[in-house]
């Protein structure tokens, strides 16, 4: 379970069709939503982005539109670099990376057995 919510009181997979929504607005590519259901947060984002610049755009995107949802941003990690960029918004945790660094780590073999987030189809039509 995700530590307590401080803002937001919206349900994570609600709050998840946000975050996707931004990213889809930022171009991002190859969007996945894994539910992991962690001691550390229920939802992973993983997506890539074309570039350095574009990845910080992404978490920039990302953390103006969660303040105006009152959504709780509890750090940033890697902008200055932008070639994996982690933005912790509590229950979900989005990791953005420059192509060729997703494809090193492989980051989504950790959740291989995560299930893909069911996003509704408004968050779909974006």
């Amino acid at each position: 379970m995700a530590k307590e919510k401080k803002f937001s009181l919206l349900p994570v997979k609600e709050k998840a069709e946000y975050v996707y929504t931004w990213l889809v607005e930022g171009k991002a590519k190859d969007i996945k939503v894994l539910d992991v259901k962690s001691a550390v947060t229920d939802i992973v984002v993983i997506v890539s982005a074309s570039s350095a610049r574009h990845a910080k755009s992404l978490a920039d995107h990302i953390i103006m539109e969660s303040k105006k949802e009152k959504f709780e941003i509890l750090s940033t990690e890697g902008y200055q670099a932008g070639t994996w960029v982690l933005v912790d918004l509590n229950d979900i945790v989005v990791h953005i990376f420059q192509e060729e660094t997703r494809e090193l780590f492989q980051l989504e073999n950790l959740w291989r057995e995560a299930e893909s987030v069911v996003l509704s189809e408004r968050a779909k039509k974006v």
